[in-house]
């Protein structure tokens, strides 16, 4: 098995964050539910990735990790103004 790459990485931990989301099911419980506080702390430690990597990414690798940042933290408070709906 080859060495995981930078863009790997940031995958696996996005999809824990779309597993927590309830955007994708989870692969072991082939359920899709919610865990907010898990979501948050996924897309926490893609935060500290993002700051502790700053400068010494390629172009590719930078626009992955804000493309899915982004979309992340859009899912996330969405999902949170829609907690506090209810």
């Amino acid at each position: 098995m080859d060495k995981p790459d930078f863009s790997q990485i940031v995958i696996t931990l996005a999809q824990t964050a779309y597993v927590h989301l309830g955007v994708i099911e989870d692969p072991f419980s082939k359920k899709k539910d919610k865990n907010l506080e898990q979501a948050k702390f996924a897309i926490d430690m893609l935060d500290v990735l993002k700051e502790k990597t700053k400068g010494n990414l390629t172009k590719e690798e930078e626009d992955l990790l804000e493309d899915i940042l982004y979309d992340l933290h859009m899912k996330y408070l969405y999902e949170i103004e829609s907690k506090d709906k209810k």
